[in-house]
């Protein structure tokens, strides 16, 4: 029996398999509002086959988004737009998920193939960014942001709050917190982008504050029968790995005890010198040592679209749920595929859908073959 098609249960919900969709930025937003591009994607990659799908990072403010293209739920209007999305999710088989963020200083940029950098000073499609302390991120995101004060922190953490209880109405089951890969969240932790010297800043615990203050508030509001998870970047690959990821470690079994569900294991960039080692299932060696010292269950990504590699994760306890994101955009069924090259039985009647999964089932599968059977 293949470990990745197991299904996956936490708290009141259930995945019918270990493969989830991590949040990919669509940029295809307009003020926040999801356009007609949002529900056919979403709906592709829940039919697809995977256990759950991750609606991309959802600014908590306009101030919190990464493009102007990015979506939001900051106001009730967004709620009507998401709904839609998560029915869409639930009725192709999967548990609807979304990631709440802040982009913090690395916000207010064009979209990724519009230069992926910062809005030029005065370009009226942009505004100012804020994070922990007046520290650019550098290279193409040169602006230096505003440090944040107390009452700005008390403000975004309500902007969280709020956006969670809106995502239960529209009708999630999974909520992800970002506190990954520079943004807000991740910049309170890094000593790259945290230089304050209040209770917010400076030591383990004044770093560490702001995610947990976050975590308490949204816990207070968000159901206990659903999971309350996070994506974390829980090492920079800056030269200070061991220190980083100890500390990440401790932080981890303090999300567990405030009531985290599921830790994302990410990588921080937070300091445009990382020396990230990319190699296929590079950062599951690292959540497999979360899983172990935290007792939380875990999820990683990049690249884990291989077959053996998500197949091998699962099966050696290295993380819960292997995030395949790149592969189902070229291919929402890719689920189908690994089902095949690990030997599912009847692949078709476990991640494909009746109206699919007949023709292939009757035909044999997909392939030249299969389309001169369906010819005769």
């Amino acid at each position: 029996m293949s470990a990745l098609f197991t299904p996956f249960k936490l708290k009141d919900v259930t995945l019918r398999n270990r493969v989830a969709v991590p949040p990919m930025c669509q940029y295809s937003a307009t003020d926040g509002y999801i356009s007609d591009w949002h529900v056919p994607h979403y709906t592709g990659m829940a039919r697809g086959g995977a256990g759950l799908v991750i609606v991309e990072a959802t600014g908590v403010s306009p101030e919190g988004r990464i493009t102007p293209a990015c979506t939001g739920l900051w106001e009730d209007g967004q709620i009507d737009g998401m709904a839609r999305i998560a029915s869409a999710i639930k009725a192709g088989g999967a548990v609807a998920g979304i990631q709440i963020g802040h982009a913090g200083r690395k916000a207010s940029a064009n979209r990724p193939w519009e230069g992926d950098d910062h809005i030029p000073e005065g370009d009226p499609r942009g505004w100012e960014t804020i994070s922990p302390s007046a520290v650019a991120f550098g290279g193409g995101l040169p602006r230096v942001p505003r440090a944040m004060t107390i009452e700005d922190i008390a403000r975004v953490k309500a902007d969280f709050v709020a956006a969670a209880r809106r995502a239960l109405d529209a009708g999630f089951e999974w909520l992800e917190l970002h506190f990954a890969h520079g943004y807000l969240g991740q910049s309170f932790f890094s000593v790259h982008a945290n230089q304050r010297t209040d209770s917010y800043g400076g030591d383990f615990e004044g770093r560490s504050r702001f995610l947990l203050e976050t975590l308490a508030a949204v816990r207070e509001v968000w159901p206990e029968r659903f999971p309350l998870t996070a994506r974390f970047g829980v090492i920079e690959y800056d030269g200070r790995d061991e220190e980083t990821l100890s500390e990440s470690i401790e932080l981890t079994r303090r999300f567990r005890a405030g009531g985290l569900d599921l830790l994302n294991v990410s990588v921080g960039f937070s300091t445009k010198d990382a020396r990230v080692p990319w190699a296929p299932a590079f950062l599951a060696p690292v959540s497999a040592r979360v899983r172990k010292e935290t007792g939380l269950p875990v999820a990683t990504s990049w690249g884990m679209a291989d077959a053996q590699d998500a197949e091998t994760g699962i099966a050696t306890g290295q993380m819960d749920l292997a995030m395949i994101g790149r592969a189902l955009l070229a291919n929402p069924h890719y689920p189908y595929a690994l089902a095949q090259q690990l030997g599912v039985a009847d692949p078709e009647w476990t991640t494909l859908p009746a109206p699919y999964a007949h023709w292939l089932a009757r035909y044999g599968g997909p392939g030249k073959e299969a389309v001169k059977q369906a010819a005769e």
